[in-house]
């Protein structure tokens, strides 16, 4: 591939990703938004980490998996009571992983 196509890439890709993230920056910089659009935005991060994480914990090769074997969504589980009572993302992560690596040496 020649040198400037890999380069005419690279600065259409930077231009994609780094406008629509300062336009709003720019616009919304010196204003201050009304109140129930501030709360309808809080919950726009947990919307999205919710809408990745439900295919990856219920599919299986493109079907719908809940049997005993899908230790990803059996450790999902007990790790999110954990992180719904404590707030704690360490400790989510290191109890998910730790069930996980527990499911697969015990059963599988």
């Amino acid at each position: 591939m020649d040198q400037k196509i890999v380069f005419l890439t690279i600065v259409g890709m930077l231009a994609v990703t780094y406008i629509p993230r300062m336009v709003p920056l720019v616009a919304l910089a010196s204003r201050t938004l009304p109140e129930p659009v501030v709360r309808w935005l809080s919950y726009v991060p947990a919307a999205v980490l919710a809408s990745m994480l439900f295919p990856a914990l219920l599919l299986k090769d493109g079907q719908f998996d809940v049997t005993p074997s899908n230790y990803f969504l059996w450790a999902a589980v007990p790790a999110f009571l954990l992180a719904w009572r404590t707030k704690s993302f360490f400790g989510t992560v290191a109890l998910g992983m730790a069930l996980v690596a527990a499911g697969r040496y015990f059963f599988g």
